[in-house]
C-alpha cells in the first residue's frame, strides 16, 4: 500500500531541533519533540537550526532550514547561488570530504536496515580531486512562453532558468546563454560531450545556435575504448568517474575467465572492456537503442554474444553455468527473477554495480540468502554535490 502524503505541512513555525546524521535522498534526521521523524533538507548533522515545514506523510514530516542556529564546522557557503531552489543539487552545503563520509555512512545504514547485515565492511567513498565542472550530460527543460531553458525547480513547480550550473561540463555552460528563448515548442533540450574524443551531443536540432545541434549519436570514450552513444541510451555523465569505476570493477573481476555473463549491458560497456579476460562473453539488454549501439561497439569482437531483452526473461532462459555474473541495473535493482537465475547457474563470482544503496541493500539480502557472502563494499562517488550515491559490491559462492 502506498504511503498516504498530506500536502499541508503542520501548523508550527519557528521550530528548532537538533539534527542527526544524513539519511539515503541527502537529508538529514532530526526528531520533533513528540517523538515524530523529521526529515531536514540543508542540514548537517550536529547542528541546531530553525526550520520550515514542507510536507507531513502518514509516518514522518520533511522540513528545510530557514535559519542555522549552531553551525557545524562542515558547514561551507554553496557555490552556486541558485542552491536551494535548484533540484539538481542537495549537499552543496556541506564540505566535499564530509559528503564522502556521509555517502559512506549511508551505504552502512541501509546494509544494516534495508539488508540486515551487521558486520559488512563498507570501504571509504571513491571521490573527485576536483568536484565540479564533471556532468557532460545535462537535460534542460524548456518554458513554452518565452522558450527559455534550464532545471526544475525543487518545489516542483515552473521552470528555473539558468545561464550557468557549476557541476555542468564547460561545454554546456558555453551553450546555456544561447539556447535561452530558443525552447518553445520543445519539451527538452538534451547536451551530451566527450573532451577525450572532442565528440558532442545536442538534440533536437536547434535553428541558430552557434554549433551542429539534431545529432542521433555521439562517441565516447572509456578506458581507451571508444564508445558509441545513441541519444536516449544511457552511458555515464561523470568521465573521471566513470573511468575510476571500471577501475573498480576491473579489480574484482578474474583476470582470466571462461565466461562472463553482463546484464543490464547497455551500449556494451564492460563486455567491451572485459572481452579479452573471458572466453566467451554474453551481454543482455533491453534498451532498442542501446542494442544498436552495442552492435555497433562490440562489432569485430568475436567473443561477444548480445543477448537482446529484459534480463528478468534472459537470464532463467539460458543453461550456462558462468564464472562470472556482472549486473549494473537502474534504480530499480534487479527483478527477483534476476537473483532467483543467478543462484540457479552458482557462478562463482557475482559482482553488483549500484547507484542504489537501498535497493542494492535488498538485493544483497536476496543473494546471501542464495548463498553468497559479501567480500567488499566501495562507494564512489559519480555526482559530487548530490544525494547520489553508486556502488561497487564483489559477492562469492559460499562453498557447498
Amino acid at each position: 500500500m502506498a504511503r498516504r502524503q498530506r500536502n499541508t505541512p503542520p501548523q508550527l513555525d519557528n521550530v528548532v531541533l537538533q539534527v542527526g546524521p544524513m539519511v539515503s535522498g541527502g537529508r538529514s534526521l532530526a526528531r520533533l519533540e513528540d517523538g515524530r521523524v523529521c526529515l531536514v533538507a540543508f542540514a548537517v548533522e550536529g547542528e541546531t537550526v530553525e526550520v520550515r515545514f514542507e510536507k507531513e506523510h502518514a509516518d514522518y514530516l520533511e522540513a528545510e532550514v530557514v535559519r542555522v542556529v549552531e553551525p557545524s564546522p562542515q558547514r561551507v557557503a554553496p557555490r552556486c547561488p541558485v542552491f536551494g531552489t535548484c533540484g539538481g543539487c542537495q549537499l552543496q552545503h556541506l564540505a566535499y570530504p564530509a559528503q564522502l563520509d556521509a555517502k559512506r555512512a549511508i551505504v552502512r545504514e541501509q546494509l544494516e536496515r534495508i539488508g540486515g547485515f551487521r558486520d559488512i565492511a563498507v570501504e571509504p567513498t571513491i571521490g573527485m580531486e576536483t568536484p565540479w565542472a564533471y556532468r557532460n550530460h545535462i537535460r534542460l527543460s524548456t518554458g513554452q512562453r518565452d522558450g527559455d531553458v534550464g532545471f526544475v525547480p525543487r518545489t516542483r513547480r515552473g521552470l528555473l532558468r539558468i545561464e550557468h550550473c557549476d557541476i555542468a561540463d564547460p561545454l554546456v555552460n558555453r551553450l546555456l546563454p544561447s539556447l535561452q528563448g530558443k525552447g518553445r515548442g520543445l519539451h527538452q533540450v538534451q547536451i551530451r560531450n566527450s573532451p577525450e574524443t572532442g565528440s558532442y551531443l545536442v538534440s533536437p536540432y536547434i535553428p541558430g545556435l552557434e554549433i551542429e545541434s539534431g545529432q542521433q549519436h555521439y562517441i565516447e570514450r572509456l578506458a581507451g575504448f571508444d564508445f558509441r552513444v545513441h541519444q536516449s541510451s544511457f552511458f555515464q555523465t561523470n568521465a573521471v568517474q566513470a573511468n575510476r569505476l571500471v577501475e573498480l570493477v576491473a579489480r574484482e573481476l578474474p583476470e582470466q575467465g571462461r565466461l562472463l555473463v553482463d546484464a543490464y549491458a547497455g551500449v556494451g560497456t564492460f563486455a567491451r572492456i572485459f572481452a579479452g579476460r573471458f572466453e566467451q562473453v554474453i551481454a543482455i539488454e533491453e534498451s532498442a537503442t542501446a542494442i544498436d549501439d552495442a552492435k555497433e561497439n562490440l562489432a569485430g569482437v568475436p567473443n561477444v554474444a548480445i543477448c537482446p531483452g529484459k534480463v528478468e526473461q534472459i537470464l532463467p532462459s539460458l543453461e550456462i553455468h558462468p564464472d562470472v555474473v556482472l549486473v549494473d541495473p537502474a534504480r530499480p535493482g534487479c527483478a527477483p527473477g534476476v537473483i532467483d537465475a543467478i543462484a540457479g547457474m552458482a557462478p562463482a563470482l557475482v559482482v553488483y554495480v549500484s547507484c542504489n544503496p537501498s535497493t542494492l541493500a535488498r538485493d544483497l539480502r536476496r543473494l546471501a540468502d542464495s548463498g553468497y557472502t559479501i567480500e567488499r563494499v566501495t562507494p564512489i562517488d559519480m555526482f559530487p554535490h548530490t544525494a547520489h550515491i553508486e556502488c561497487v559490491v564483489r559477492l562469492e559462492r559460499v562453498s557447498g
